[in-house]
């Protein structure tokens, strides 16, 4: 009985891993397209970060459940099926209901399906796990991403546009547009993540 336990997966560490310990962005550095270029603003990023949760939490949800009924010849293959499956109803679902935000990601939300985070996931994680803990892992993975995305669209948005989720909190004429720009993207980022790293590393030395 302690054995079975031991081995039960962590729920809770799970999705804690994703968001913290192994953030896809600013700890494994994946996902780098569509995190420079839809966190121009908030409402992109939060938009893309969420679409991009749903459809790992049901690719991961569907390949956990079918993992021991696809050949290891044509997982990857199968794989990709099942996670344009996901991408085509979060497509059409934005494309019905929020057209506003669809046309704004634009090619961006059809190219989750190669997004590598999505795909790694699958391989690395929902192939060898159970269909909770692999469930619980694209929840993780998603929310730390799109935790990523937002701040990210909300430093560059209110530092370029001089806006907070399209809302005006001071003048367009003093934002630096630079900010939402490529280089700014490539500036955020790299702040982010040096950020995080020192975070991490003072952690470390605490815990020492």
């Amino acid at each position: 009985m302690s054995g079975e336990a031991k081995n039960k997966p962590n729920l809770f560490k799970t999705l804690l891993n994703g968001i913290i310990f192994e953030n896809p962005v600013m700890v494994l550095l994946l996902g780098m397209c569509p995190t420079l270029a839809t966190s121009t603003s908030a409402i992109n990023g939060v938009g893309m970060g969420i679409a991009t949760t749903a459809v790992l939490i049901g690719s991961n949800l569907v390949i956990s459940l079918l993992r021991k009924l696809i050949p290891s010849k044509i997982r990857i293959a199968s794989y990709i099926v099942v996670i344009a499956t996901f991408v085509t109803i979060v497509q059409l679902l934005l494309q019905a209901y929020i057209p506003s935000l669809y046309n704004s990601l634009g090619l961006f939300i059809p190219l989750i399906v190669v997004n590598c985070i999505v795909l790694g996931r699958a391989e690395a994680f929902a192939s060898k796990n159970g269909p909770i803990v692999s469930l619980v892992d694209g929840l993780g993975m998603g929310l730390g991403f799109t935790l990523t995305l937002a701040i990210m669209g909300t430093i560059r948005e209110f530092l370029g546009a001089g806006t907070l989720f399209g809302m005006q909190v001071y003048p367009n004429e003093f934002g630096a547009m630079l900010m939402t720009m490529p280089c700014g993207g490539f500036l955020t980022l790299g702040c982010v993540i040096a950020a995080v790293q020192f975070i991490r590393s003072r952690g470390k030395k605490g815990a020492k």
